[in-house]
């Protein structure tokens, strides 16, 4: 057994996919990996306990599955099968803080991934929080941050883990990044400002290695802008104030929650200007505080697409987007040509 994967201590075993599951499974091959020795820090009240649903219908053709009451959060690594790179992406599935579309933003980005030579984690971040949608279901939920700590200790935790673990899964260290949707997308960003420091105690050696990644990406973003976080911060019987100044425009000014600073990765943003569940103006107040601090940073806006896509293709042009990731992966020299 290999020294990190004894230390992690692996409780889940392998299993295949059904119409409808107890609990989310990866592949054959592939195995989750408590990224926490004991209890989870910052724990929540869970709804229920954790399960998987099959939707059988999704964008761009068949569904996936969606899980719910994540408490025990869990990676999973997968590595190429030929011409690795060294490079490796920690992905977070979107989901509102509430679930997480593992399949359509999870196992299908690691697929495209691993293609191109890159190891994938994907990562189970702790969502427990309330049943049901829509999005007012009340707080606590698993994020965004500082509304519940969760998800980001769970990202920290996990940067540290790669790091640590680097020369077993054949990573360079210095070229580990993060591609997140919708809330995933915050929770990219949130990481990308919140790593000088842990949010949790320092639980072993993996945590003193830095969870700052070297570069991060954003596709369709939410809880990003001003205007997101006032609706996140009236959300449950806990209220939040969004402290900014008097004369900010809510939808272009970047959400305090969010401090960017020319220490922020370079970062990849892309949305659709007709995203009815995440607004493009996330994007925007995001990539205006990022060009305003220094930080390298490329934004792509479609007209057309909508939200929660994934890779599944369409027929509008922003179904194309991976191929753009490819390329800027090799300006900022995480990849060859």
């Amino acid at each position: 057994m290999r020294p990190l994967h004894f230390a992690l201590c692996v409780v889940f075993a392998c299993g295949g996919l059904s119409a409808q599951q107890t609990t989310w499974q990866p592949s054959p091959g592939h195995t989750q990996l408590p990224i926490w020795p004991g209890a989870a820090p910052d724990p929540q009240r869970v709804a229920g306990p954790e399960e998987s649903h099959w939707w059988p219908t999704g964008p761009g053709g068949p569904g996936g599955f969606t899980v719910y009451h994540v408490s025990r959060p869990t990676m999973t690594v997968y590595s190429p099968k030929e011409n690795n790179t060294g490079a490796a992406v920690v992905v977070f599935p979107g989901g509102g803080y509430e679930d997480l579309a593992i399949d359509l933003e999870g196992t299908e980005v690691c697929d495209w991934l691993t293609s191109k030579g890159i190891t994938c984690v994907l990562l189970k971040y702790r969502v427990p929080g309330e049943e049901g949608y829509p999005k007012s279901a009340p707080y606590p939920k698993s994020g965004p941050y500082p509304e519940s700590p969760m998800a980001l200790e769970d990202a920290q935790r996990t940067m540290g883990l790669l790091r640590f673990g680097a020369a077993e899964w054949h990573i360079d260290p210095h070229k580990i990044g993060v591609l997140g949707f919708s809330a995933g997308g915050h929770l990219s960003a949130a990481i990308s400002t919140y790593f000088a420091k842990r949010l949790y105690p320092a639980v072993d050696t993996a945590d003193k290695e830095s969870c700052r990644p070297d570069f991060a990406v954003a596709i369709y973003p939410g809880h990003l802008s001003i205007a997101a976080a006032e609706w996140d911060a009236k959300q449950g019987a806990k209220k939040f104030v969004v402290r900014h100044p008097a004369n900010a425009d809510k939808d272009l000014s970047v959400n305090p929650d969010v401090p960017v600073t020319r220490q922020n990765p370079p970062t990849f943003l892309l949305q659709a200007e007709d995203d009815h569940v995440d607004s493009v103006y996330d994007s925007l107040a995001y990539y205006i505080a990022l060009k305003k601090a220094g930080v390298p940073v490329e934004m792509h806006l479609y007209a057309q697409g909508g939200h929660a896509f994934g890779l599944r293709r369409t027929k509008f042009p922003i179904t194309g987007w991976p191929n753009l990731v490819e390329t800027w992966l090799v300006t900022i020299g995480m990849i060859s040509q």
